[in-house]
């Protein structure tokens, strides 16, 4: 019946002097995902859903082994599609079929099926693959770091090159399976729940498997490969907490270290009562070797911290930063690089309400001595327009926590904490910009914010706040020392 309604479509068209509207060809997918500040991140044509990530790793010479499995559906008709990666590629597979490949520029793959898969089309991609990560220079940097024991594959806003071709743009969410084989005797380390032991996969080696059920931004997603020494427990609700520290820390940084990371379940629990309940399967945290990492980052479920956080004694205030993160980045996570204030100030106004909570040092009293002491050049970095240089600078942490601090003062806490848990709840699993988080503020609030927002995200200059241009002998609040020790460590991401 179909073919004769196509038939007698095109003879009335014919007759009518007319013609069938011509099919679109397939065309390439793009290169990137158009992002302000990183626009070849990420790729064109398709979405996501899975990766199942297979490997093997040799820690003597640091080779990398593995196939990676994306599920995916097309966007657009597809006669060709991008991947993110950078190691030595063998086999490209689309739908069971062989297809051919090349790289372009230093990190993307270009995939070209078989056949062309068309828009709405499952696609199942399977990569075959191998290489020396330490050895992949792109961008102008190598992000898998090397340790004495293993290695770390931890980065922002770029990580995934280096161990698994993907889609990489926290825009393209999705679930994941990670499974490395690593010699006996060696640990591996990553995101959400581990849904079996590991097991002796054959003589000298062992399989680990990790398993993240929610969806998960690339950047989030991490190995830490070594002597590890892994803890476990359980919250009340039967969550799994896996926390693990590096076999190579003295005995007075492992002693700071866990006891900090061992209080994530309840920090965690006191941030569900500020944010709204937390989003995913486990909880925990990764101390890395001593002078192999110089930052922390919010790695879904269980973040990684550099043992340098330590060096002072305990420092509760990174693991909250870190842990606020899983609202604010991971729950919800930026649709562009440039809104990254929305990560970074929200979990620097998290360490100021804990300070409140932990009686060292009121928000008010914090904001306080920043507004005093920094300086000029502090100022001329607008939070919400940082530029791609500045994106892990000072401005983005602490005036975008100062932001939210005079935002709370103008709508009040009822209003604030109501502004943030719907935040999260409206964009729970996905992603958020600076003109959603205003246009919320204003509907919650009831208010006109544009002044205030204008004032403290946007320009380039230290705004007027009353009562504080005479500010002459600032106090540091008791908790500022930790405080300030983190988001020095935390704003070295390269």
């Amino acid at each position: 019946m179909r073919k004769l309604l196509v038939a007698t479509l095109a003879t009335a068209l014919t007759l009518a002097g007319g013609a069938l509207p011509a099919q679109a060809a397939p065309a390439p997918g793009g290169a990137g995902l158009g992002d302000e500040y990183f626009p070849d991140y990420g790729n064109g044509g398709y979405d996501v859903s899975h990766y199942d990530v297979r490997l093997r790793y040799y820690p003597s010479d640091d080779r990398l082994t593995g196939t990676t499995t994306i599920l995916a559906e097309a966007t657009q008709d597809l006669s060709s599609f991008h991947l993110d990666f950078v190691l030595d590629v063998a086999s490209v597979k689309v739908n069971n079929r062989p297809a051919t490949f090349k790289r372009e520029g230093d990190h993307e793959l270009v995939v070209t099926p078989a056949r062309a898969v068309t828009d709405g089309q499952a696609m199942t991609v399977v990569v075959q693959y191998s290489g020396v990560p330490s050895n992949k220079v792109a961008a102008g940097f190598t992000a898998w770091v090397r340790t004495p024991d293993g290695a770390l594959a931890v980065g922002e806003p770029e990580e995934a090159w280096w161990w698994f071709p993907s889609n990489d743009h926290p825009s393209d969410k999705a679930t994941f399976d990670v499974s490395v084989a690593v010699p006996d005797g060696v640990e591996v380390i990553s995101n959400g729940v581990m849904p079996r032991n590991p097991v002796q996969e054959i003589l000298g080696w062992t399989r680990w498997s990790w398993r993240s059920v929610k969806p998960q931004a690339t950047y989030l997603a991490f190995l830490a490969i070594g002597q590890y020494e892994i803890t476990r427990d359980t919250t009340a609700d039967g969550q799994q907490v896996i926390n693990a520290y590096s076999d190579l820390l003295t005995p007075d940084f492992e002693d700071a270290a866990k006891a900090s990371v061992e209080r994530t379940a309840e920090i965690v629990d006191w941030e569900s009562g500020l944010f709204g309940p937390y989003a995913f399967e486990a909880r925990g945290g990764v101390v890395a070797p001593p002078d192999t990492l110089g930052f922390a980052l919010e790695t879904q479920t269980r973040p990684v911290y550099s043992s340098g956080f330590f060096r002072s004694g305990s420092n509760t205030s990174v693991i909250v930063h870190e842990n606020a993160h899983q609202w604010f980045g991971d729950t919800v996570s930026v649709d562009q690089w440039k809104n990254i204030w929305l990560n970074e100030g929200f979990a620097s106004y998290a360490e100021w309400l804990w300070s409140e909570e932990q009686g060292e040092g009121t928000a008010q009293e914090i904001f306080d001595y920043l507004y005093a002491v920094e300086p000029d050049d502090f100022w001329t970095v607008a939070p919400a327009e940082p530029g791609p240089s500045e994106i892990f600078g000072g401005a983005v942490y602490d005036r975008g926590a100062m932001t939210l601090h005079q935002l709370r003062n103008t709508i009040g806490d009822q209003d604030f904490f109501t502004l943030l848990k719907t935040w999260v709840a409206e964009h729970r699993y996905g992603n958020g910009n600076t003109e959603q988080f205003i246009a919320l503020a204003e509907k919650v609030s009831g208010e006109q914010l544009d002044d205030l927002f204008d004032a403290w995200l946007y320009t380039p200059s230290k705004p007027a706040v009353d009562g504080m241009s005479a500010f002459a002998e600032p106090v540091a609040p008791k908790s500022w020392a930790k405080i300030q020790q983190t988001h020095e460590l935390l704003r070295d991401h390269s």
